[in-house]
């Protein structure tokens, strides 16, 4: 015989059901639980199983289930009124067993002021109703985010700059919350193709920073009041206009501060992966590129990403020579990737026994005079 527990866990998993017919607008049906077991044979336990689902029944609590009874005749027990359904007749019989009866009305409120504001969020409404449940202590302040970023789509400010009444962090402390809610409210002015959310929905962020160093002194002068070493957001990096036809990228910091000077060129800090954030840099695919990495698996996996941007990237140093007249039997950081497709045949064979020997060169590890006598 089936449990008051089993029936309250029962009647729990049908609460997100029963919301959904509350964002239809549906009129309460009666909902009933399915048992799954038969009474007790033994005479003791049976009477002791139907005294307890009894004893937690609208019959004696005046709230929660009702039991319809079948008279059936039995070997053992005689003729028994015996349970055949268990059901709840009302929304407050329901909601009161669950404990859900508060959690309702903040529901019914919450989804009141939510389409009435924006009615497009009602499919996502009968789909996460649990979402709205979760939420309901921040959903006005969620509402106002959704109404300022409704009438100011693109802000181009930094999160806490933006003039709603919330919290400073409330945002960023609720982004995928948002998210979904502004990828319904407006999909035309998202930035699909990118992941972070500052950045997806138009918002200022501290964005990477470019290190770099003019190597003509006279473009310094000319154009930075005689600055050559500077680092500034990639979006500001993006836009620079310079008279340089040489771009240098070197993974190692000091190889870049140490650069010599060479006329219209410049000298980037690629640090590591990290130089991925120039892929978007439009003004270097019209620039003849070299990179300089460290002779190991990753520096040949960093010189093969900055090719899926600009293909026409050159290295140097990182030859099969360079590496035997310096090596020092240093080890590497294993590696799991098998190909590099943006790679020299040259290039290949070295990343592949770099890769299988797990040896590694660093850029330091060149004396500096060798190094002078071979940048292009």
């Amino acid at each position: 015989m089936i449990t008051p527990i089993e029936i309250k866990k029962k009647a729990e998993n049908k609460y997100l059901s029963y919301l959904r017919t509350i964002v239809e607008g549906k009129p309460f049906d009666p909902i009933v639980i399915v048992g799954n077991k038969n009474p007790s044979d033994d005479t003791i336990t049976f009477e002791k199983e139907l005294t307890e689902l009894i004893k937690r029944s609208k019959e004696k609590l005046g709230y929660g289930y009702s039991i319809e009874y079948q008279k059936v005749k039995t070997k053992r027990h005689g003729e028994q009124d015996i349970p055949v359904s268990i059901s709840f007749p009302t929304e407050h019989d329901f909601l009161k067993f669950i404990g859900r009866e508060q959690d309702t009305i903040n529901f019914r409120k919450d989804i009141e002021k939510g389409l009435s504001d924006f009615p497009i969020l009602k499919d996502w409404i009968y789909k996460y109703p649990n979402k709205v449940l979760d939420n309901h202590e921040v959903w006005d302040d969620l509402l106002k985010v959704c109404k300022y970023f409704m009438e100011t789509p693109k802000p181009q400010l930094y999160i806490r700059e933006l003039p709603i009444r919330v919290h400073t962090k409330f945002i960023e402390s609720h982004k995928g919350i948002i998210k979904e809610l502004l990828e319904i409210l407006i999909p035309e002015v998202i930035n699909e193709d990118e992941n972070r959310f500052e950045r997806r929905f138009n918002l200022k962020y501290d964005e990477p920073i470019v290190r770099f160093r003019l190597l003509d002194k006279k473009i310094g002068r000319e154009l930075f009041s005689g600055l050559e070493d500077m680092s500034i957001p990639i979006s500001q990096f993006r836009q620079l206009d310079m008279p340089i036809s040489i771009v240098y990228i070197v993974e190692n910091k000091m190889n870049m501060l140490t650069f010599p000077n060479k006329d219209n060129s410049i000298v980037i800090w690629g640090h590591g992966f990290g130089v991925d954030i120039m892929k978007d840099v439009g003004w270097m695919k019209t620039k003849r590129i070299f990179y300089w990495g460290d002779l190991d698996a990753q520096g040949f996996q960093i010189l093969s990403e900055i090719r899926t941007h600009f293909p026409h990237v050159e290295s140097f140093l990182m030859d099969r020579e360079t590496f035997d007249k310096f090596f020092e039997k240093d080890k590497g950081t294993e590696t799991k990737v098998d190909k590099l497709l943006c790679l020299t045949q040259e290039e290949k064979a070295m990343f592949e026994y770099l890769k299988e020997n797990n040896y590694r060169l660093e850029q330091e590890k060149i004396p500096i005079d060798y190094a002078l006598e071979r940048i292009p």
